[in-house]
Formats: structure tokens, sequence, C-alpha cells
């Protein structure tokens, strides 16, 4: 069984990172975000290029990530997995914290080395105004590099996490080619839209704040054929 987050992820984009991975919907905005494997890798470089080479994370150190399911969550949390850090939701000290820019004042009294925001723009534009305490994750992170190397081995929750989402995907039914469409507001874990998906080399359709009347045409569109809604 697999003890590598980063491992998962490069096997997954493999076979061709130019598949659409990760396609985000969010029916209360209009947004729609689609990211090949290749161009996902590329956020998840950069994220793991920031962590260890301007905040000088190591392995095992905590990163505290408050930010609702979105493909630049899925960014950060791979970024952090990449650089073998630890990642959490709960109150307490961290190296580093992720925070959605609306939920900064409910983050702002948790001990943090850093402290990054996102306003999670579907274009991925720099913030107007950033939260008091906090860099802009967008602008921070364009600067560093498109590679990453990540450390041999797993981190310290890889494996816990990889047995979750293989039992999940095994629960899900979920093979090899196979294209999920997920309601990520009814599950935000990202076992569920993420990992489970990746384990099994299963590209998302992520939907957000989904609209009923709308599923079955996209479904159709997407070419899914499998569902967690």
């Amino acid at each position: 069984m697999a003890d590598n987050i980063a491992r998962v992820f490069a096997d997954a984009i493999a076979p061709d990172p130019t598949r659409p991975l990760l396609t985000w919907y969010d029916d209360a905005t209009g947004e729609r975000t689609e990211l090949s494997g290749a161009t996902l890798a590329n956020w998840v470089a950069k994220t793991a290029n920031l962590l260890t080479d301007e905040i000088g994370a190591a392995p095992g150190d905590p990163a505290g990530v408050l930010l609702p399911p979105h493909w630049q969550t899925a960014a950060v949390l791979l970024g952090c997995w990449s650089a073998k850090l630890t990642v959490t939701d709960a109150p307490g000290p961290v190296e580093v914290l992720f925070v959605a820019a609306d939920r900064a004042d409910e983050a702002a009294g948790w001990p943090a080395g850093e402290r990054y925001a996102l306003a999670l723009d579907p274009f991925a534009l720099p913030m107007r105004q950033v939260p008091a305490g906090c860099a802009d994750f967008v602008t921070a992170v364009r600067g560093h590099g498109d590679h990453f190397t990540p450390h041999p081995g797993g981190g310290e929750a890889d494996a816990a996490l990889l047995a979750r989402a293989q039992a999940r995907a095994a629960e899900l039914g979920l093979t090899p080619g196979d294209r999920l469409l997920v309601d990520v507001t009814r599950y935000p874990d990202p076992v569920d839209w993420l990992l489970a998906p990746l384990s099994a080399g299963v590209s998302v359709v992520a939907c957000a704040h989904p609209d009923p009347a709308r599923l079955a045409a996209r479904a159709e569109t997407e070419k899914t054929t499998q569902t967690l809604t």
C-alpha cells in the first residue's frame, strides 16, 4: 500500500499530464476552472517551494489549512504534503497558516510563523485588500519554481490518509480512468474529493453549491462515470 502522497499524485498524472485532472465548478458564482495534471503539478511545486525555500519549513512541521474545497485548496494541500508537512485544521501553533480571506478574523488567534490568505478568485488574481497580518498567497507563490523534488518517503500522516483514501475509493467503486462528479459542499473532506480519486487514478469534477437541475447535463457534458452527490 502506498504511503507517499506526493508519489500517488505523480503516478496519477503520469499517464497523460495534459488531460483534465480537476475541473472545478461553483454554481453560486458561475465559476468553472479546469486544470490538467501538469497545471495542478505546477501549482503544487510552487507551493512546496514557497514552503521550503521562503519559509524554511521542514518535514513534520505543522501547517494549518482553513480553506474550503477549491482547486487552489488542492494545490495548497498537495504542496504541503509534497514538502512532508503535517496538515491540520485544529487551532494550535503551526509553522504556516493558509486561510480563506473571509476566515482571517477566525484565524487571528492561531499562533503561526507565517500566514497566507487566499481569496479563491476563479482566475487566481491577486487580492486588492490583504487581511492584516497575512500575505497574499497568489502573489507570494507565483515567484517560486515550477518544479519540486519531494523528500523521499512519506510524511508523518501520509500512510493513514492514503489508507483512508484507498478504502474510500474501493467503497465508491473507483477504477483507473474513471471521472468522478462530486458535490464538495456535501462532501468537503479532501479524502473524498481529492485523495480517493488520486489514489485510484481518477479525474474529478468538483462542484460547490451544485444546482440539482444542472447535474445531469453536467455529468453528460463532462463525461463523468461515477457520482458522489
